[in-house]
């Protein structure tokens, strides 16, 4: 009886990636990311899609996110001090959920969600996911905004949670909800990595 040898396999051909320039140029390390996780035209189409469904759930979403942060005083405390653009005094021993400055934060929150859905998703799309990051440290803003890596990876941990749950509640169509949730879960990867890029090397500042 004669043997069946299989084929030989084609290992896959191997990309150079110049891993020094993905922390010096912003828009070669998301183009990495982009094609590390799949990330098409398709995946852009289905966020913007999605905003038929999320565009009157924002606020709700936005709330939500707020009486999270509240519950603990680890996250609470970043309120206390004005972020970059907030003119008025803020007395941190009277912070409540709608005090001036926490509904300027909650619009801030607002209109970022509202750019995650209806942006165009090019080179200034990018250099905003990545101010995004940069603006919760010292490096960016208010000198006295620095919240650390952990309450920022639980954040949005909390929105990405958030979305999914929506999504998946709100589309009846089986294929339409998996395009939906598998897009935001790619592009809320890429705003992580633009969030945790700018924490690199530097000690927790924890009260």
């Amino acid at each position: 009886m004669s043997t069946v040898t299989a084929p030989a396999q084609t290992p896959p051909t191997m990309r150079h990636i110049n891993e020094g320039r993905l922390e010096a140029d912003l828009q070669y390390r998301v183009a990495y990311l982009a094609e590390f996780m799949g990330i098409t035209q398709a995946d852009w189409d289905a966020v913007h899609e999605s905003a038929a469904v999320l565009g009157p759930v924002v606020d709700a979403l936005v709330d939500a996110v707020y009486e999270k942060l509240w519950q603990y005083d680890a996250t609470q405390r970043h309120f206390r001090q004005p972020g970059s653009g907030f003119k008025q005094p803020v007395r941190g021993d009277i912070m409540t959920l709608d005090h001036p400055y926490v509904e300027f934060r909650k619009d801030r929150l607002r209109k970022y969600l509202v750019r995650l859905v209806s942006g165009v998703y090019d080179d200034k799309f990018v250099s905003y996911l990545d101010w995004a990051g940069k603006i919760h440290t010292a490096k960016a803003g208010a000198e006295t905004i620095e919240v650390p890596l952990v309450q920022m990876n639980a954040l949005m941990g909390f929105v990405a949670a958030a979305v999914v749950s929506t999504l998946w509640d709100l589309v009846s169509d089986d294929a339409e909800r998996r395009r939906y949730i598998e897009a935001w879960n790619k592009l809320l990867w890429v705003q992580n990595d633009l969030i945790s890029r700018h924490y690199a090397g530097q000690p927790c500042s924890c009260n």
